[in-house]
């Protein structure tokens, strides 16, 4: 099997590379905390590029594009650390009016997950939650549910619900399965962008940091804790690859298998990455003015997403 991306591929993750780095550099991110985590501008523009339609047919007006495709995409919306609740917008497109064109912002939940926790609640338009008798639409207006106080990740607000009425029916128990799938494979994806970016932070500060007259990257133990970093992000970058393969072809072996290893080498690669970065930088490492942090923030936020490290663990050893 080959999963290195084709020339079209890699043309497409570069756009949405580019796109990022003019709509999202890390100053205008940091802004997005005070507006629950998204704007609306930059929301609808990235639906104006795909994003959310990316893998809905061309005769529904979507891009006609697969998972191996998706899963590139989003790995550049971790790198640059795009706020919002985009796996729950990009896999409502075509179940929710506007969600595909970014005019709607959507927001989901898992009922199997205790306590039921919703983000970004004050910014979405619709609240979907799925459960083992398919998906559903929760009415937000009768909807239970404190903020809390300090959550996680400052551009990841987060409301605990009392309970959840069911309202309208959007999908079947199979549709529930496919998301919870799909979402762990973008959710991944997500991670291994996150793991990507401290990487390549931590490298560079290693490089400029001056220690006894030489760069710290000079040092026998950094050398190691970088490397480290690079080994854990390229292993999760196959596994999350592949699985974006076998969901696009189940021939290929199980994709549930594919996706568990690779939510779980993701979470592994983000969460130990996040770690080492902000000990690379040192001192530094530990202050708001460092990126780094909301790095790690958003991979501990990421990692209980669609199933933790623990759980696709556990599927893991039940699928072996």
């Amino acid at each position: 099997m080959n999963f290195l991306p084709t020339e079209d591929q890699l043309a497409l993750q570069e756009g949405m590379r580019k796109l990022c780095e003019g709509r999202f550099p890390m100053e205008r991110v940091r802004q997005l905390a005070s507006s629950a985590g998204v704007d609306r501008g930059l929301w609808k523009e990235l639906g104006d590029a795909g994003v959310f339609a990316l893998r809905l047919p061309e005769r529904k007006g979507g891009v006609g594009l697969r998972n191996a495709e998706a899963v590139l995409v989003f790995e550049e919306l971790g790198r640059a650390l795009v706020p919002g609740p985009l796996v729950w917008t990009h896999l409502a497109a075509g179940v929710i009016p506007g969600a595909m064109t970014g005019e709607r912002v959507v927001g989901g939940l898992d009922r199997a997950v205790d306590p039921l926790m919703v983000e970004h609640l004050d910014a979405i338009d619709t609240l979907l939650a799925l459960d083992d008798e398919g998906i559903w639409e929760v009415d937000t207006d009768r909807l239970s549910a404190r903020p809390s106080a300090r959550p996680l990740d400052p551009l990841t607000p987060v409301h605990v619900a009392g309970g959840l009425l069911r309202g309208e029916r959007r999908g079947v128990p199979t549709d529930a399965t496919r998301w919870r799938l799909e979402g762990a494979a973008l959710t991944s994806a997500l991670l291994l962008g996150i793991a990507e970016a401290v990487t390549e932070a931590s490298v560079a500060y290693a490089r400029e940091r001056q220690q006894f007259d030489r760069p710290i990257g000079s040092f026998q133990a950094i050398k190691h804790l970088l490397a480290d970093m690079l080994v854990r992000t390229e292993v999760a970058r196959a596994a999350v690859y592949a699985a974006g393969v076998h969901l696009d072809d189940a021939q290929l072996g199980p994709p549930a298998r594919a996706v568990a290893v690779a939510k779980l080498l993701a979470g592994e690669a983000a969460l130990a990455n996040g770690k080492t970065a902000v000990q690379v930088h040192g001192g530094m490492g530990f202050t708001w003015e460092v990126d780094v942090h909301f790095y790690l923030k958003r991979a501990w936020v990421l990692d209980t997403a669609f199933g933790s490290t623990d759980d696709h663990a556990d599927d893991m050893a039940d699928l072996i």
